[in-house]
């Protein structure tokens, strides 16, 4: 998969604008309603987290439940991205990932502190090493297509080189994610719990 820095930068500054945006309104929702959201019972509550602690995982089950949830969310946005609402609905899925990004890491900090930025960061990990870039590159390749498709003299549809060379980009996104997937369902939960038991 041939893709420059320059190009994927250029193409997913837009993005980060949207990103950035969620990221800032999710902070400003948790803080406006940290009386509802994390109050007893509300987001990642003792109880909750003690009972994950004893949780035990279906590794392979688990896989094929992110599997299927991730792998359709990229298709729908690949779709999505051929059609005259693609760049609404890219910049639509940054400003949501930036809005969960924040509630999430400002849910756990407001609750717990610094063991709550250390919670958020296991819980993403190692999976987040993998779908971060291909998120990147995901929206790189929607911005691309869209551009190839409806912005006249750069390319056409019909162009049997172009849609084989996207075609073959997409396929090393999907199998980044199928990656990230991989790692979430057997790595992540062991990770977590390991975490959970001297939290």
């Amino acid at each position: 998969m041939v893709l420059t820095w320059k190009k994927m930068g250029a193409g997913n500054r837009t993005f980060l604008t949207f990103f950035c945006a969620g990221l800032v309104v999710g902070i400003l929702a948790v803080n406006i309603g940290k009386s509802i959201l994390l109050g007893e019972g509300g987001l990642f509550d003792e109880s909750t987290l003690y009972h994950m602690k004893y949780m035990t995982v279906d590794g392979n089950a688990l896989f094929c439940y992110i599997l299927r949830k991730r792998m359709c969310r990229v298709l729908v946005i690949a779709v999505l991205s051929t059609t005259y609402l693609g760049m609404a609905a890219c910049m639509g899925v940054s400003f949501w990932y930036g809005l969960s990004a924040g509630a999430f890491v400002i849910s756990l900090m407001m609750r717990y502190g610094i063991k709550g930025i250390l919670l958020a960061l296991i819980s993403m990990f190692p999976q987040y090493l993998v779908y971060v870039p291909a998120v990147l590159v995901l929206l790189a390749w929607c911005s691309e297509i869209f551009r190839g498709i409806y912005i006249r003299g750069e390319y056409s549809a019909a162009d049997k080189g172009f849609l084989v060379k996207m075609a073959g980009r997409f396929a090393g996104i999907l199998a980044a994610f199928a990656g990230g997937c991989f790692l979430e369902g057997y790595i992540n939960p062991y990770l977590l719990l390991g975490f959970l038991k001297i939290f």
